[in-house]
């Protein structure tokens, strides 16, 4: 299945990437013709919620469905570094039983993957020849953690092959942070203070993508996008936790199509 078309852009979010035409992502954002309600996608289980918010969320979830080649594969995300390697062996019980995982890898066409954010990072990687997509649940614990450097890790690919987008989180002008978070990342890397600014005594702004940005060149990527779009601040395009204190979610996708095989030999005559 192709893209979504840019006609229904203000359904999702394309990414702007340099990766082959194979490649595709999306971000879901709360306006989808259809629901009464805010796009939402839910925790990774939905049978925990109560009657009504769990037809909502079905109802999100078939709409995001019908834009994607097949069902995807969700996350039990737990702010963690775990990365889960998605293949013939496992994709049906993950889709039955979402794995415990902040990150997911797979080399299989046509399994999308995805996570759910609201305020964390979504971060998407492709390799530039599109022989897999990978997807990664990153808020400031498992940013901290290391989870971009275990994602990449599980791809197995040279740096300079590897292409990341970050998608829509909290912002540098609205994620107030305390001396815990400061710390976590000074901690091991000195020059991570550089995206902390004083706000007011004992607390600092965090410019969280500036700090994925900083862990994905210390790794040796430098083919990053995205990283502009503030879930705080843009309250008719996204959710934000910090902002409503509310349950609801986004869904970052990412998939590749499979190789178009190359027309047959024409015997000459």
């Amino acid at each position: 299945m192709s893209a979504p078309s840019p006609r229904r852009a203000a359904r999702w979010l394309l990414p702007e990437w340099p990766v082959p035409d194979r490649v595709h992502g999306l971000v879901t954002t709360r306006s989808a013709a259809g629901l009464a309600l805010p796009f939402d996608a839910g925790p990774a289980r939905l049978d925990a919620l109560d009657e009504q918010r769990r037809a909502h969320v079905q109802a999100s979830r078939q709409l995001l469905d019908a834009a994607l080649p097949a069902a995807p594969v969700w996350l039990e995300q737990v702010h963690g570094i775990d990365v889960i390697d998605i293949d013939a062996t496992n994709l049906e019980r993950a889709r039955e039983v979402p794995p415990r995982a902040d990150a997911a890898v797979t080399r299989l066409a046509g399994v999308p993957l995805a996570i759910r954010t609201a305020d964390c990072l979504p971060v998407l990687f492709a390799d530039r020849d599109a022989t897999l997509i990978a997807v990664a649940h990153a808020g400031w614990r498992g940013l901290a953690a290391g989870v971009i450097e275990a994602t990449l890790r599980a791809m197995a690919l040279a740096p300079e092959r590897v292409v990341a987008w970050i998608g829509p989180g909290i912002g540098p002008r609205a994620f107030e942070v305390g001396r815990d978070v400061v710390e976590a990342f000074v901690g091991a890397d000195a020059g991570a203070a550089a995206h902390f600014s004083v706000h007011r005594p004992q607390k600092w702004l965090a410019d969280l993508p500036g700090l994925a940005r900083r862990r994905l060149s210390a790794a040796g990527v430098s083919s990053v996008h995205g990283g502009n779009w503030c879930t705080f601040s843009d309250g008719e395009r996204f959710p934000s936790w910090r902002r409503d204190r509310s349950e609801e979610r986004l869904a970052a996708v990412a998939w590749r199509d499979a190789a178009t095989p190359p027309p047959p030999a024409q015997t000459p005559r």
